[in-house]
């Protein structure tokens, strides 16, 4: 039974209703609030958490329960209350189920996932203790060590939910590693996947012949000196440099093209600091230019809750300055799309750093290279473009990282923008190495430079010709 459970409700919780679904556990159960008062928990006699609830989320955004859950929806806006019971503690995921089956029954709606929610009875609590949690561990954190602190996720996509973005910040200022374990079926949201911190974080998948394995190098893991580390190779020959690590056969690539791709466009782009300035109209800019409509809804977490406005989206930004600003951004569920973005304030200005991808199916049109083309000259001649990276990969059209190898993908082009040009000595920006010279966009006395590859996601050969650009622009 997983330890996650969402209630999706076509009213919000009212007070009575949240406290009618708390008596699941019985009227001796305990309460308790943490994160002043936004997360309510369920607690054994001693006080120790047994179920921990997060604040009800207005969702208006199409298509985010059926992403992150794989369940349906009632029409937006509805709500989303997300429950999370204790690890391996049988009576406390059974609470969960019951707190969110109460909820969906009072105010109409369903429970995610279904086989979760199905009793409304009250749960026998009597005699049930929880594990002490350490005092610097989150809701979301499972297991803490010296080292790392562990996330056990049983759910269909692992997303940057509330809690898992509260686990991210606690180990970034404890300075511990993130390891987040899930069973071999689950998938993580691109925003988990590229905020990920480097080692010792990592993801760990449990294997369905019983042992563990890296979801994104491959490489097979075991619990040692207090978190997942890679097992030794039984190779005579390995060495430090060379460890040659086994590889879990699970992580092996399938060989068969299904045809679906993905355009990944990454970009920074630096204003000049000003009170008028109105962030998010880069992402607007490109999403545009290359789907033909905005960005369906942002948040600051996983799901994305608001419709999209740039407005609304700068107010938080300037809210929350000098300290940086994590968003992310879908598009519609007729057209896959996900940014994630962040923004902070440099000495150069304010910098938008976003990396987006677009998904596409077997027989789904791709944006034609005059669509690239344009995009990229509205964000270099109106967004204050400093550069941009635009990639196509074979990978799933519905975005989300799977526990196997996905080929990295191959750069399509790379603009420079106009500054940095400039910054250039003689004509360097403009003489390279390449076999097609770099195009010019915008002005011709202040123009940025696109420089095209092939694109071919089966000829890797096209990073050979990006790193030998990139050396030439950095002079070496």
């Amino acid at each position: 039974m997983t330890k996650d459970v969402v209630a999706l409700t076509r009213n919000m919780p009212d007070p009575l209703s949240v406290l009618a679904a708390l008596l699941a556990g019985g009227p001796d159960v305990l309460a308790g609030a943490e994160g002043d008062g936004a997360v309510v928990q369920l607690c054994d006699e001693q006080g120790r958490p047994l179920v921990s609830v997060e604040a009800p989320l207005l969702v208006q955004v199409r298509g985010e329960a059926r992403r992150l859950l794989g369940a349906s929806e009632p029409e937006v806006p509805y709500w989303w209350t997300e429950a999370r019971a204790t690890t391996g503690v049988k009576q406390a995921e059974e609470l969960a189920g019951a707190f969110a089956a109460r909820i969906a029954t009072l105010v109409g709606g369903t429970a995610w996932p279904r086989e979760a929610a199905r009793s409304l009875a009250v749960v026998k609590t009597d005699g049930i203790r929880a594990v002490p949690a350490p005092a610097a561990a989150q809701p979301a954190v499972d297991v803490l060590t010296d080292r790392v602190a562990v996330v056990i996720q049983d759910r269909p996509v692992v997303a940057m939910t509330a809690w898992l973005s509260d686990a991210f910040r606690a180990v970034a200022e404890a300075e511990l590693g993130l390891q987040i374990v899930t069973p071999a079926g689950t998938r993580l949201s691109p925003a988990v996947r590229n905020n990920l911190p480097g080692w010792p974080s990592r993801w760990v998948v449990q294997d369905e012949k019983g042992g563990y394995y890296d979801g994104l190098s491959g490489a097979v893991l075991h619990w040692d000196n207090g978190m997942f580390a890679p097992v030794a190779s039984p190779d005579p020959e390995a060495t430090r440099e060379d460890p040659r690590t086994p590889m879990a056969d699970s992580f092996a690539p399938t060989t068969a093209d299904d045809g679906e791709r993905q355009l990944a466009v990454s970009f920074r782009a630096i204003h000049p600091a000003d009170e008028r300035l109105v962030l998010g109209g880069a992402l607007e800019a490109v999403w545009r230019e290359l789907t033909g409509e905005p960005p369906a809804g942002w948040g600051t977490e996983e799901p994305a809750n608001l419709p999209w406005s740039p407005r609304q989206l700068t107010d938080v930004a300037y809210e929350r300055a000098p300290r940086p600003t994590w968003l992310v951004a879908v598009g519609s569920p007729e057209r896959p799309g996900l940014a994630t973005v962040r923004i902070s304030r440099t000495e150069g200005g304010v910098e938008e750093d976003v990396t987006l991808a677009f998904g596409y199916g077997p027989g789904e049109e791709m944006p034609t290279d005059t669509e690239v083309i344009r995009a990229a000259e509205v964000l270099a001649t109106r967004h204050d473009l400093q550069s941009m990276l635009v990639q196509v990969r074979r990978a799933r059209r519905d975005l989300s990282v799977p526990p196997r190898f996905e080929g990295p993908g191959v750069p399509y082009a790379f603009v420079l923008g106009a500054d940095e040009v400039r910054e250039m000595p003689g004509d360097r920006a403009r003489r390279t190495p390449l076999p097609q010279p770099p195009r010019e966009l915008g002005p011709k006395r202040r123009p940025a430079l696109y420089y095209p590859f092939p694109g071919n996601p089966s000829d890797l050969s096209g990073w050979t010709d990006f790193e030998r650009l990139m050396s030439h622009l950095k002079g070496l």
